[in-house]
């Protein structure tokens, strides 16, 4: 029994929304929905709602700052809802993967990502990381990451989307380390 803010990266906007970067805007409305959680209020700097779910307290955020400004909104969260670092679950695009690989992560660094600079900047390391791929660009990365992706990409995303969800529910029901040992074998 605990409470865990759970923060989806992205940028606002209806010219962001399909893009790559926006992922994990993606992922929180999907538990959004898949939790029935009630509307996002429009509070700090953020999308978020409060729910409570087997026990547990849980938040969910989408920062409307933009990217490289993330942590202003989770920092507010987390200490309006008193919420520790170590509880606060980040979902975001990961280069690294190719479309549709999830993998957990808890610290580290923030590998040239803005969003997560950011985050570090505000909250300290030690959060929870939900890696969603959305593969290597073959152009700049900036183009890629705000690109739209085609049809057959975006089927492969879709599917990211809801490995991300249940790895975000797996951290919350086993903890960090359980999750990542099943989360990060497939």
């Amino acid at each position: 029994m605990g409470s865990f803010l759970i923060v989806g990266l992205g940028n606002p906007g209806a010219e962001y929304e399909k893009t790559r970067h926006n992922v994990g805007f993606w992922v929180l409305d999907a538990l959004q929905a898949d939790l029935r959680a009630d509307p996002w209020k429009t509070k700090f700097g953020a999308e978020w709602v409060k729910l409570s779910r087997g026990g547990d307290d849980l938040v969910l955020c989408k920062p409307q700052t933009f990217m490289n400004k993330s942590g202003e909104p989770t920092q507010a969260l987390a200490q309006f809802f008193k919420i520790a670092t170590e509880n606060v679950i980040v979902v975001h695009d990961e280069l690294d993967f190719p479309p549709g690989t999830v993998r957990l992560k808890q610290g580290g660094g923030a590998g040239g990502h803005n969003g997560l600079r950011s985050l570090i900047a505000c909250i300290g390391a030690d959060f929870v990381r939900v890696r969603a791929g959305i593969g290597k660009p073959p152009r700049e990365g900036v183009e890629h990451v705000l690109g739209v992706p085609g049809k057959a990409e975006r089927a492969l995303l879709d599917e990211g989307v809801v490995r991300c969800k249940d790895a975000v529910l797996a951290v919350i029901a086993k903890g960090t380390k359980l999750a990542m040992n099943d989360v990060n074998r497939g």
